[in-house]
């Protein structure tokens, strides 16, 4: 059975989302970060030599980089779920939205996050730099919500599955006010209201609030 390795708080909720869209069986093991460090726990940390979230053991493999386990489970048990193919009219967006997340989104926002850590204040180059490709990526998703109900057209895809980590739970790290931006909002409650999704993060991370607003 597929097993979802998930530290709290954390971009591996994206996996436990994707598994709950899919109706497969998979087992979930949940991790607590360092009440202190806020960091992933040591033996989190030793299932995979990248020693970041998310892991899944899939009985001989084990994966790291969220983007691609997500490809890699639907490829593998979505039967043709949640993705596209290249003679679909989307399927540009979305290739583009299932990578831009991670590559080009989360890294800006994560980037944001040291700068503040390091006490880089707003005046700093370097925090200019991020806050504008930040506020560059948001524009983009707000023009792309408001041309389309999902990132990849009509239907929910791994686009999506891959995006709304970085629209919600990210902000607990690079926070961020999403009041000018009604089509994104709209959006983050549609992706509420999906039972999947509900249960995904009660399970994945009980207690938490997810940031939809």
């Amino acid at each position: 059975m597929l097993v979802v390795h998930h530290l709290g708080v954390s971009q591996s909720e994206r996996i436990v989302w994707l598994c709950e869209e899919l109706a497969i069986p998979y087992s979930l093991k949940r991790y607590d970060r360092d009440p202190v460090t806020r960091l992933a726990p040591a033996d989190y940390k030793a299932l995979h030599p990248v020693g970041t979230a998310p892991v899944i053991e899939d009985g001989e493999t084990v994966m790291a980089e969220s983007g691609a386990i997500v490809e890699y489970i639907v490829a593998k048990y979505g039967r043709g779920r949640l993705s596209l193919s290249p003679s679909d009219p989307e399927f540009a967006n979305y290739l583009f939205w299932l990578h831009f997340a991670n590559a080009s989104m989360g890294a800006s926002e994560m980037i944001r996050m040291v700068a503040a850590f390091v006490g880089a204040g707003a005046d700093h180059p370097a925090m200019q730099f991020v806050n504008d490709r930040s506020q560059r990526a948001h524009a983009l998703v707000e023009g792309r919500l408001a041309a389309a109900p999902f990132f990849a057209g009509e239907d929910l895809t791994a686009a999506d599955i891959m995006m709304v980590f970085t629209l919600t739970t990210l902000r607990a790290f690079t926070p961020r006010d999403l009041a000018d931006a009604p089509h994104t909002l709209a959006y983050l409650k549609r992706i509420g209201e999906r039972p999947a999704y509900q249960r995904a993060m009660a399970k994945g991370d009980p207690g938490l609030r997810p940031m939809l607003t």
